[in-house]
């Protein structure tokens, strides 16, 4: 069976690395996360990834803390590298070739960020990280995703979190948080719900980018979503 989405970008936040951490990269969601990736490389979709640092390092947390924003962007787009070789060091075991590449240049470590080697590897079905974000600072890893998944013309960005969807209000304090099956980008604007940023949601309005937002946490559902399956929430 045909799938529905052939060419994704999967964002994944660094917090969703922690599992029961405070802090840091737990070895089981990492192995979890890599186990329901490999499903959909077999299903022959082209695979792009951007991962966040806030596991590691936040920008926002460091000015608040009388270090420079810019300095503390730039701190928190090395700790999106750390968690894209981790990632790469546990997809590659499970036989997934894998490029990361980079908006900030370390040759020794990645690739630079060129859109036309990072096309051929999505063709050869290799999975393409990319760190560093955008490279720039005031600029969230949700830019990076929207920004990279526009540039290779992906079908869809799929944001992965620890919840089924988007609701009107927190789920994990509010048990009476409702969930929104589609939302229009208007609409997420309006209702400020905190999805993606302001940057992000902009960007993949004007170029008509759907958003799928699901529970990563959950084992298929991946797979699932990119089968077409009615899994999370829809912005578009």
């Amino acid at each position: 069976m045909p799938v529905k989405y052939k060419r994704i970008l999967l964002k994944l936040s660094g917090e969703s690395l922690m599992g029961g951490k405070e802090f840091g990269i737990d070895s089981e969601v990492l192995e979890n996360m890599s186990s329901e990736i490999l499903k959909v490389t077999k299903m022959g979709v082209e695979l792009g990834i951007v991962i966040g640092g806030g596991n590691i390092y936040r920008g926002l947390s460091a000015h608040k803390q009388g270090i420079n924003r810019v300095t503390g962007d730039q701190m928190g787009m090395l700790a999106t590298v750390i968690n894209s070789l981790a990632l790469q060091n546990s997809l590659e075991k499970k036989g997934i070739y894998t490029r990361i590449q980079s908006a900030i240049k370390m040759d020794e470590v990645a690739e630079p960020f060129i859109l036309r080697r990072a096309l051929r590897h999505l063709e050869k079905k290799r999975v393409v990280i990319f760190s560093s974000g955008t490279g720039s600072p005031y600029f969230t890893t949700d830019t990076a995703a929207a920004l990279r998944a526009i540039e290779i013309k992906a079908d869809v960005i799929i944001k992965g979190t620890r919840v089924d969807g988007v609701y009107d209000s927190d789920p994990e304090k509010n048990k009476k948080a409702k969930m929104y099956k589609k939302l229009s980008y208007p609409q997420v604007l309006e209702k400020n719900l905190r999805v993606m940023d302001l940057t992000a949601i902009t960007l993949c309005r004007e170029n008509n980018l759907p958003i799928l937002v699901f529970n990563m946490n959950i084992k298929d559902n991946l797979r699932k979503l990119v089968n077409g399956e009615n899994i999370g929430t829809l912005i578009s």
